[in-house]
């Protein structure tokens, strides 16, 4: 089974330490250290950083938005990436929020997957050293290349629903899903498949990862109320809540929507049912969350990705002890 570890966490830490953590990550076994990019620290520098203290650890973006970015700029990271780390990048991109593009970037939003498509092939044109004259919907470039060597990348798209789930299948090298449970992971490597018939081409080769938040803890009951506050705040996001309900989850989602929208927040949290908790997330000791991860595993994910949270750091606490404890459950 080849694991992933998100290391956006460990990216706040003191350069020195941060550079010890992803060597640790690199020794116990793991293939791809990914980091995400929302109001954090940004996904691309992070990726140097790893790529650059590592010799065969991959690096993953989960994800950067297509809309804060050029295509053609984002096509001249991933090379650069490629070039400085050949063969173990992995630049993840997707769809973002309104609030993410519109209000943080003063940037016009669209959820069309259209982009997307328009996105991937300007960036494999432009890592593959092609002279790129596009002309479509959302972007258009004119005789641009790039001067320094092509250094081609994987990509891979974020996806939840049906239609990017097939888009995934047929123009990208792997998916990143996100908050699924094990359940509901057949469905969507359906799609995956579906899509790849689309292009001619089967999944031979195509990564299918999953982010899975885990806290291996004795404290189980604080973590699982943790997870609950962090699923709620999902679960009234539109997207995140049509997927939760085809995911098995509908009533919870309703329960959750309609005490938040009465203003009872505690009660929206409180609506997180158990079996959500036990779908969504993995809490508990060392040989119980390593039993959950291969659950996921044998669900048909390629790469499990193992997103350690820590229920003390809202509070101020320190982060290192459950994000160590939790790197060195899974690794070798």
């Amino acid at each position: 089974m080849r694991l992933g570890f998100v290391l956006a966490g460990a990216a706040t830490l003191p350069a020195a330490e941060f550079v010890e953590v992803v060597r640790e990550t690199e020794a116990r076994g793991y293939h791809t250290a990914w980091t995400g990019e929302t109001a954090g620290y940004d996904a691309i520098a992070v990726m140097a950083a790893m790529a650059a203290h590592s010799t065969t650890l991959h690096v993953g973006s989960a994800v950067v938005p297509v809309q804060t970015r050029t295509p053609t700029l984002l096509g001249m990271s991933a090379a650069a990436l490629g070039h400085l780390a050949p063969g173990r990048v992995a630049l993840g991109i997707g769809l973002s929020s309104r609030i993410i593009v519109e209000q943080w970037h003063g940037l016009q939003f669209s959820a069309a997957l259209a982009q997307i498509r328009e996105a991937v092939q300007i960036i494999r044109l432009v890592t593959a050293g092609e002279r790129v004259n596009f002309e479509g919907a959302f972007y258009r470039v004119k005789n641009f290349r790039l001067v320094a060597p092509p250094a081609p990348v994987r990509i891979v798209l974020a996806a939840l629903g049906p239609e990017m789930l097939e888009l995934a299948g047929e123009i990208a090298d792997g998916v990143v899903l996100n908050w699924i449970p094990p359940e509901a992971v057949p469905a969507s490597i359906a799609h995956l498949e579906a899509g790849a018939r689309k292009a001619g081409r089967t999944l031979e080769g195509f990564e299918i990862a999953s982010f899975i938040r885990t806290c291996v803890t004795d404290d189980v009951k604080t973590a699982r109320a943790a997870l609950a506050r962090d699923i709620t705040g999902y679960a009234i996001v539109d997207v995140y809540a049509s997927f939760f309900r085809t995911a098995g989850f509908a009533g919870e989602v309703d329960a959750v929507n309609a005490r938040w929208q009465a203003g009872d927040r505690a009660g929206a949290v409180g609506a997180i049912s158990p079996r959500v908790l036990d779908g969504l997330g993995v809490v508990g000791d060392e040989a119980f969350c390593r039993a959950r991860i291969e659950a996921f595993a044998k669900a048909g994910l390629t790469m499990p990705v193992v997103l350690p949270f820590n229920p003390a750091a809202a509070a101020g606490g320190d982060p290192r002890p459950t994000l160590l404890r939790t790197l060195r459950t899974f690794g070798g």
